[in-house]
C-alpha cells in the first residue's frame, strides 16, 4: 500500500502550530485594523507577465523560483512568489489609485521554488500591507512604527532589530550600479559563482551574497549612498529624523537591496539572530514607479511583507496554547447520549467562546472521564439515565480536588458562568 507524505518543501501545520498561526493573523490584522489598513483577498494565480515585468527578468525570483505553468488555454501563469505585484494590480484593476489615499492588507500562501531549510519552504504564509498615494518619509515612518508595536506586543522586541537603506532613484541607482561593476570587475575571478553571473545580470544582488570571499570583497565596495540623488538623501534623512525622535533603534544598512527590482528609496528588514541563515522576518520600502509598471498613473507606494512561518517559529516555545477544552460532557446510553448534545449546544449558545467537547460514541464513565482530564477541562458534565430523569447533571470540578455537585438543568448555564467568571 502507497505511503504518501509532503511534497518537499511543503509543510503540515498541525493544531499547536496552526493555532499560533491563527492566532498571529489575528493579532495582526486587529494592529492593522487599528492604523485604517482595509483587508483585501487576492487570486494565488496571476499572469507570469505581472511578475516578469514588476519584480524583474533577472531576479532570482523570476529566473529560479516561480512555479509556472499553461493553463488549459495555453495561458502562461504563476502562483504567486510574493504578494506586492498581485495587490498593485488589484487597486489599479479595480479604481482604487487615482487622486486616493489606500492602505490595503492581505494574508496567505506564496509560493517559490527554493531548497527548503527552517523558517523556508516552497509554499510559505505571509501577510502584506501596501500604502498608496503618500510620498512622504512620515508614512514610511509609521509603517515601521507599527512594525516596532507588534514586536513590542508580541514579546519579541527584544531579539529583533530593524536595519535601514536608501534605493535613491532609478537614475541613482544606475549610477551606482556602474561604479559597483567597476569596483567587482577588479575581482571577477574571485567572486562566488552566482556573484559572477549576476555582475552583468543585476550586479545590485551581489550585495547580498552570503558566500565570505565575496563579502570580503564588498568590504571596500562604493557604498549606494555615496550616489544618492538630493530627492532621495532628503527623504532618507527626513525618515531617520522621524524615528529618532520616536527613539526607535535602527542600524544603517547599506547592503540592503531587497530581492526585487520595484524598490526605490526607502527599504528596510527587521532581522533576528534566533533563526539561523533565515534571519530576515520582515521587509520592505518603497515602489513609487510600480503603479506605472502596470498601466497606470504615476503613484507613490510603500509596503512591507513579513514572514509568518519565521514569526511563528520565534514564538514556538514561549506561545501559551489553549487547552482543548474548558468542558467535557461524559454521558452512558442512548437518552443520555441525546440529552448531552442538546445540553451542549445550549451551553455554545450561553456561553460563547468556551470550548465545549461533548463525548460521542460508546464508552464506560470511568474512561470518558480520563479523556475529559486529559482535555485540561475545568469541569466535566455526567449525564447517564438517572440525571436525565431527575433533570440534573453531574457537574465534576476537575481541577478543585474532583468535588461534584449535582445542578438541575434549568440552572446550568448560570452555575457554569459563575465558574468560569
Amino acid at each position: 500500500m502507497a505511503k504518501f507524505q509532503t511534497v518537499r518543501g511543503m509543510q503540515d501545520l498541525l493544531p499547536d502550530k496552526q493555532e499560533i498561526y491563527t492566532d498571529l493573523t489575528s493579532r495582526i490584522g486587529a494592529l492593522l485594523d487599528s492604523y485604517g489598513y482595509r483587508q483585501i483577498g487576492l487570486p494565488l494565480i496571476e499572469s507570469t507577465d505581472l511578475f516578469r515585468r514588476t519584480v524583474g527578468e533577472a531576479t532570482d525570483i523570476v529566473e529560479k523560483e516561480m512555479y509556472t505553468f499553461e493553463d488549459r488555454s495555453g495561458d502562461s501563469i504563476t502562483l504567486r512568489p510574493e504578494g506586492t505585484a498581485g495587490c498593485v494590480r488589484f487597486a489599479q484593476q479595480h479604481g482604487l489609485l487615482f487622486n486616493q489615499v489606500q492602505r490595503l492588507w492581505y494574508c496567505g500562501p506564496m509560493f517559490r521554488y527554493e531548497r527548503p531549510q527552517k523558517g523556508r519552504y516552497r509554499q510559505f504564509e505571509q501577510i502584506g500591507a501596501e500604502c498608496f498615494g503618500m510620498a512622504g518619509p512620515d508614512i514610511d515612518a509609521e509603517l515601521i512604527l507599527m512594525l516596532a508595536r507588534l514586536w513590542r506586543e508580541l514579546g519579541i522586541d527584544d531579539s529583533i532589530g530593524l536595519e535601514l537603506n536608501s534605493m535613491g532613484t532609478i537614475e541613482s541607482r544606475a549610477a551606482y550600479r556602474e561604479a559597483l561593476v567597476s569596483y567587482l570587475t577588479q575581482f571577477e575571478s574571485d567572486l562566488d559563482e552566482d556573484s559572477r553571473r549576476r555582475l552583468t545580470t543585476n550586479p545590485l544582488r551581489i550585495l547580498d551574497s552570503k558566500n565570505k570571499t565575496t563579502q570580503r570583497i564588498l568590504g571596500d565596495a562604493p557604498s549606494i549612498m555615496e550616489h544618492l540623488d538630493a530627492a532621495s538623501r532628503d527623504h532618507f534623512e527626513a525618515l531617520t529624523s522621524l524615528l529618532k525622535t520616536a527613539q526607535l533603534p535602527f542600524r544603517l544598512n547599506p547592503r540592503i537591496v531587497r530581492g526585487l527590482d520595484y524598490y526605490n528609496k526607502t527599504v528596510f528588514e527587521w532581522v533576528t539572530d534566533s533563526l539561523g541563515a533565515q534571519g530576515t522576518v520582515c521587509g520592505g520600502g518603497r515602489y513609487d514607479g510600480l503603479v506605472e509598471e502596470v498601466g497606470g498613473r504615476a503613484t507613490p507606494a510603500v509596503g512591507f511583507a513579513m514572514g509568518l512561518d519565521r514569526l511563528a517559529l520565534m514564538l514556538e516555545e514561549t506561545y501559551s496554547h489553549r487547552e482543548a477544552a474548558d468542558i467535557y460532557i461524559a454521558s452512558a446510553g442512548e437518552v443520555a447520549r441525546g440529552q448531552a448534545l442538546l445540553i451542549a449546544e445550549q451551553l455554545r449558545q450561553d456561553l460563547p467562546g468556551k470550548r465545549i467537547v461533548t463525548h460521542c460514541g460508546d464508552g464506560k464513565f470511568k474512561a470518558q472521564m480520563k479523556r475529559a482530564d486529559e482535555s485540561a477541562a475545568k469541569v466535566a458534565m455526567v449525564i447517564g439515565e438517572d440525571e436525565v430523569a431527575e433533570g440534573a447533571v453531574g457537574v465534576k470540578h476537575l481541577r478543585d480536588k474532583g468535588q461534584q455537585v449535582s445542578v438541575a438543568m434549568t440552572e446550568l448555564s448560570v452555575y457554569l458562568k459563575n465558574i468560569f467568571e
